[in-house]
C-alpha cells in the first residue's frame, strides 16, 4: 500500500481527515444562478466580473490556485498585480454568455499539474502578463464576431510576445491533515527585470451578513509574519507568512458606495486590498490589523529568467518555532515523491512518458475540479432576513424547494460550468473511481439522496434548470464505479450499489410516468444533453406542436433497463428478492426494444429499413409522424443498449433462468433481439440488445465511414454526410437546417457554447467504445466489420474499440513532428518549450483536426482519456505477453525439431 493510499485508508477510518482542506475553491462564482436575486433571471447581468471584487458573495468563493476547507468556511489563494492592471488579479476573466460570440468562455492560461485523492499535493500554473491586460480588447473583439467565426483569445492578442510573462507555479504539500505548506514560484519568462506584487490572500466566506445576530469570524495579526484566523465551527488556524512587506487587512463586505452609491455597512470592504495596492489608498485597510480577509504583501523584483520562492503555511500548530527550516522542503520532496509512487502503482507503467504526462494531469485536473457548493433553494428563494426580498417573475427552480446542496462535488469546469451536471457527474466518477472509489461512489450517492432527489424520483439536472432531462446514465456510471473497485483495489462494496440502485428505482419510475407519453415504450426525454443535435431545441415546444419520438431517449432508456438488471442480477447473489426485480428490467428491456421497431400500432418505425439507421420521429398534433432524418448521434445511441448474459450467470439465479426461457419460448414477437450462440472456446452467452446483429453491420459501416462519422479522432457527434447534404425542414415558410459543423456551432441554440453537429464527443465515444466490447463477448471473433470503411481492412468489434481508443488518445498525444492536435493552431502551444507539455482537457474537439473546443478545462468527462490510457497499456502489455509467449513455444517447439 502506497503512501497516499494510507492516507486515505485513514480518512475513511477517520483517524485523520486529509480531505478537509482541498482544491474546492471556484473558479468563478459570479455570474452564477446562486448569485442571481434579479427579478428576470439574468444571472449574467445582475453580478457580473465587474462587482466580483466589490460584492460579498451568498453561496461560495472564487479565487485562483484556491483552497478551502470542506465547508469553505476559511479559503485561500493568490493574488497578483504587474503594476499595470487596472485591478488586482484575484480571479479568473471570461467572457458572460451574452457577450462571447460562442457564450461564456474563460480568457486566461491555467493548468492544473499535479493533485492527489487526499490532496496531500497539488500543483498548479498560471500565466500572469507583464503588460496591461486585455479586458475591454477581448470583450469588445468577440462582441464583434458571429457565430461562423472563431473566438478570440487571450494569446490572439499577442500579451505573450517575446516571452513577457510570470510562470507562477503554486504548490500544497500537507505535512500533516491540518498543517499545509506552501510553495510559490514565480518564474520572470521576460529577457528584462521585471516587478510584482504577490499577495497571498487568506479570507472568510461571508455566513455572517445573511441572518441577524449571526457570529462572525476574525483575522488577526499575531506577528509582523504571522495571521491568526479564528472560527466558531471551524476554531483556531495560523498562516505563516515567510517575511512580507506587511500584512493587509479588510473585510469580505459588499462596498455598496462604489457599486450601488449608498452608504457602506463597514469601514473597510471586500476591494480595500485592491484599492490599496492598485489605487495607494492607505486607508482602504485596516490599521489594526484585524478582519475577515487579510493578505501578505510581496514587492518582488526578477531579473529575466529569474525564480523567486515564497513560502507560507495555514497550520492548527499555533507554535511553530521554525516554519519554513530544511523540513519544509523534505515534506514537498516526500509529498512528490509519494504523489509519483501513487499513480505509479495506478499506472503500472505500460504506457510512454508522454501519455503517462497526459494522464497524470487528466487527473489533476480532476481532482483540481473538485469544489464546494452551497444552494440551499428554499432559501434562495425566499431571500435572507437581512436583505431585500427577491421580487422575481416566474422564478427558476421554484419546483425544487426540498433541494439543499453543502457538498465537495466534482465540477464540469470551475470557470465556465461551476455547478454540478448530473450527466457529466456520472462520467466523471469512471476515472475518479481508479484513483478515489470513496470519492467516485459518495458523487453518485449524493445525487441519489432525498434532499438531491426530487419527491417524484428525477434527478436535479444543473441549477440553470433543475428539471432539464439529461441522459440516465447513473445506473451505468454505479455498476462500472462498483467494478472498477473491484478490479483497482479487489473490493467489493455491494451496500453502495444496493443504495444507489433503490433509489434509482424511484429515478426510473419517473422516467416511466413521466416521459412515455402515449403509454408505448417510445420515450421522449427532450434535451437530453445533447444540446443543439437536432433541427428544433428539444428542450422547448416545438414549432410544429407535438413532440419528439426519441430514438436516444428510447435507447437510454433501454440501457437503463439493461444496468438495472445487471445490478439486479448481482445484488441477487446475496439476496435473492432481487431476482424478482432482475425479471422485471428484463421484460421491461423487450417491451422497449420492441417498440424501437413500430411505434404503438402504426407502421412508423424509428429505425428506417432505407436508410438503414435510427431517426427521430416527429408526432403532429393531429397525429401525423414524420421521421427527421438526421444522421447523428442520435441513431448511435441505440449501440448503448446492449448487455451479455454469461451463461453460469442465469444458471446461478432458477427463477430469473424460468422467466427468461418463458419470454423466448412464448412471445416470440418480442425476443427477436435476443440470440444464443456457442462461441469456440467460451460458454454459451446471451445478447440482450437493441441492436441485433444484422443491424449492427450496417450501422457501423456509416460509423466507420471516414466520409460520415469516424473522424482521425475518434467518432463525430453529426455525420459529415450533412456537410454536402445539409438536412432542411421548413416550418409556417421558415426553415430550420443541420449542416456538418466540425468545430464551435454557427447556431444561437443553447447560447451557441455547444456544438453536437460534428465534434468529437469523449463521453459518447467512451460508451461506442464500451458497447463494441460487449457485442464482442457476444459475437467473439467470428464477427468482422471493415474498419475504417472501404479500406479492405477487417477488425473483429475489441480491435475496433481498440482503435477508436487510440484516436482519442491521440488527440493529446505527441506525434511524429512533436505536434499535438488538441492545441490547434495555436503556435504558443505548439512550439514553445515552456507551453508544449501542458495539457487542456476541452470539453469537445475538432471533427477533422482534432483541435480542442469549447469549455478548455471541462477535465470532468474528457478526463476519460485517464481511463482510456491505461486500458490501453493493459492491453498492450498482455499483446506483449502473448507475443512472447508464442515465441517462447516456437523456440521449444523448434528445440524439439533439432
Amino acid at each position: 500500500m502506497t503512501a497516499e493510499q494510507k492516507r486515505l485508508e485513514e480518512d475513511r477510518n477517520r483517524k485523520a481527515y486529509w480531505r478537509r482542506w482541498g482544491s474546492y475553491l471556484s473558479e468563478r462564482q459570479w455570474g452564477t444562478v446562486r448569485e442571481d436575486y434579479s427579478s428576470d433571471g439574468n444571472a449574467w447581468n445582475y453580478f457580473p466580473h465587474d462587482h466580483a471584487r466589490s460584492r460579498a458573495y451568498r453561496w461560495g468563493e472564487d479565487g485562483i490556485a484556491g483552497i478551502s476547507d470542506n465547508h469553505q468556511r476559511l479559503c485561500f489563494a493568490i493574488a497578483l498585480w504587474n503594476g499595470k492592471d487596472p485591478i488586482l488579479k484575484e480571479r479568473l476573466f471570461g467572457l458572460s454568455g451574452p457577450e462571447g460570440n460562442h457564450g461564456e468562455d474563460v480568457k486566461e492560461y491555467y493548468f492544473y499539474l499535479d493533485n492527489t485523492p487526499s490532496h496531500a499535493y497539488m500543483k498548479y500554473l498560471y500565466k500572469y502578463p507583464q503588460a496591461e491586460f486585455p479586458y475591454t480588447q477581448l470583450v469588445k473583439e468577440n462582441q464583434q464576431r458571429g457565430y461562423h467565426e472563431p473566438e478570440f483569445e487571450l494569446a490572439d492578442t499577442n500579451i505573450f510576445d517575446n516571452n513577457e510573462y510570470f510562470d507562477v507555479f503554486v504548490e500544497y504539500a500537507k505535512a500533516a491533515d491540518e498543517d499545509i505548506l506552501i510553495k510559490i514560484s514565480i518564474i520572470n519568462r521576460a529577457s528584462q527585470t521585471k516587478h510584482l506584487h504577490l499577495l497571498p490572500t487568506i479570507w472568510f466566506r461571508n455566513t455572517w451578513s445573511w441572518q441577524e445576530n449571526s457570529s462572525k469570524p476574525t483575522l488577526t495579526q499575531n506577528s509582523p509574519n504571522i495571521i491568526k484566523a479564528s472560527h466558531p465551527s471551524l476554531g483556531d488556524r495560523w498562516l505563516y507568512c515567510q517575511n512580507p512587506k506587511s500584512l493587509l487587512f479588510t473585510e469580505n463586505e459588499t462596498n455598496y458606495e462604489r457599486l450601488f452609491g449608498t452608504k457602506n455597512n463597514s469601514l473597510y470592504v471586500k476591494d480595500g486590498i485592491n484599492n490599496y495596492i492598485v489605487h495607494n489608498q492607505i486607508e482602504a485597510v485596516n490599521s489594526e490589523q484585524v478582519g475577515t480577509k487579510a493578505a501578505a504583501h510581496y514587492e518582488l523584483t526578477l531579473a529575466p529568467k529569474q525564480t523567486t520562492i515564497i513560502h507560507l503555511r495555514l497550520t492548527d500548530n499555533e507554535n511553530l518555532t521554525a516554519a519554513f527550516d530544511t523540513d519544509f522542503d523534505a515534506i514537498f520532496s516526500k509529498r512528490q515523491q509519494e504523489a509519483d509512487e501513487f499513480y505509479q502503482h495506478i499506472s503500472g507503467g505500460n504506457f510512454s512518458e508522454d501519455a503517462q504526462n497526459v494522464q497524470r494531469q487528466a487527473f489533476a485536473g480532476l481532482l483540481w475540479t473538485k469544489q464546494y457548493y452551497h444552494y440551499v433553494l428554499e432559501d434562495w428563494l425566499k431571500g435572507d432576513p437581512t436583505q431585500p426580498a427577491p421580487q422575481r417573475h416566474n422564478s427558476r427552480n421554484q419546483e425544487w424547494t426540498h433541494l439543499y446542496n453543502d457538498d465537495i462535488l466534482s465540477m464540469p469546469d470551475k470557470w465556465e460550468f461551476p455547478w454540478f451536471a448530473a450527466w457529466d457527474l456520472a462520467f466523471h466518477v469512471i476515472p475518479l473511481a481508479m484513483i478515489d472509489p470513496d470519492f467516485a461512489k459518495r458523487q453518485l450517492t449524493r445525487l441519489t439522496r432525498e434532499w438531491y432527489l426530487h419527491p417524484n424520483g428525477q434527478i436535479p439536472a444543473y441549477e440553470w434548470h433543475f428539471s432539464d432531462v439529461n441522459p440516465p446514465v447513473h445506473a451505468w456510471a454505479a455498476w462500472r464505479v462498483y467494478q472498477i473497485e473491484q478490479e483497482f483495489y479487489g473490493r467489493s462494496d455491494r451496500e453502495f450499489l444496493e443504495r444507489v440502485f433503490q433509489k434509482l428505482l424511484l429515478n426510473f419510475t419517473w422516467w416511466v410516468n413521466r416521459k412515455d407519453n402515449n403509454g408505448d415504450n417510445v420515450f421522449q426525454g427532450g434535451f437530453l444533453g445533447l444540446d443543439n443535435i437536432g433541427i428544433f431545441d428539444r428542450s422547448s415546444e416545438l414549432p410544429t406542436g407535438g413532440y419528439l419520438e426519441q430514438s436516444d431517449g428510447t435507447s437510454w432508456m433501454g440501457m437503463y433497463c439493461l444496468n438495472m438488471l445487471t445490478i439486479a442480477l448481482e445484488l441477487a447473489k446475496t439476496n435473492p428478492t432481487y431476482e424478482d426485480i432482475a425479471s422485471k428490467f428484463f421484460e421491461h428491456f423487450l417491451y422497449i426494444a420492441d417498440a424501437m421497431d413500430h411505434i404503438g400500432k402504426t407502421d412508423i418505425h424509428l429505425w428506417d429499413d432505407d436508410d438503414q439507421f435510427f431517426y427521430d420521429v416527429l408526432h403532429m398534433p393531429h397525429g401525423e409522424r414524420q421521421r427527421l432524418k438526421v444522421r447523428s448521434m442520435v441513431g448511435l445511441v441505440p449501440l448503448f443498449a446492449t448487455e451479455t448474459i454469461e451463461a453460469s450467470l442465469l444458471n446461478a439465479f432458477p427463477g430469473f433462468k424460468k422467466r427468461f426461457e418463458w419470454f423466448i419460448n412464448n412471445r416470440p414477437d418480442l425476443q427477436k433481439n435476443i440470440a444464443c450462440l456457442e462461441i469456440p472456446g467460451s460458454e454459451a452467452r446471451r445478447l440482450l440488445a437493441i441492436v441485433s446483429p444484422e443491424k449492427l453491420k450496417v450501422i457501423l459501416q456509416k460509423m466507420l465511414d471516414e466520409s460520415e462519422f469516424l473522424s482521425p479522432y475518434g467518432i463525430r457527434s453529426a455525420s459529415k454526410f450533412h456537410a454536402e447534404h445539409p438536412y432542411i425542414f421548413e416550418v409556417d415558410g421558415q426553415q430550420h437546417r443541420v449542416d456538418y459543423e466540425p468545430a464551435e456551432s454557427t447556431s444561437g441554440m443553447f447560447g451557441g457554447n455547444s456544438n453536437w453537429r460534428g465534434p468529437v464527443w469523449f463521453p459518447m465515444n467512451f460508451l461506442i467504445i464500451e458497447s463494441l466490447q460487449k457485442f464482442y463477448r457476444y459475437l467473439g471473433d467470428g464477427f468482422q466489420i471493415e474498419c475504417p470503411t472501404g479500406s479492405g481492412k477487417f477488425m473483429n468489434l475489441n480491435e475496433v474499440a481498440t482503435e477508436l481508443s487510440h484516436r482519442l488518445m491521440s488527440i493529446f498525444l505527441c506525434d511524429s513532428v512533436n505536434y499535438r492536435p488538441v492545441h490547434g493552431g495555436n503556435y504558443l502551444f505548439q512550439n514553445h518549450p515552456d507551453w508544449h507539455d501542458f495539457i487542456l482537457f476541452y470539453e469537445y474537439f475538432h471533427g477533422d483536426n482534432g483541435a480542442g473546443l469549447g469549455a478548455n478545462h471541462q477535465t470532468g468527462w474528457t478526463g476519460l482519456v485517464a481511463y482510456l490510457i491505461h486500458h490501453c497499456g493493459q492491453n498492450y502489455k498482455q499483446r506483449q505477453a502473448r507475443q512472447q509467449q508464442a515465441i517462447a513455444s516456437d523456440l521449444v517447439s523448434l528445440s524439439g525439431t533439432r
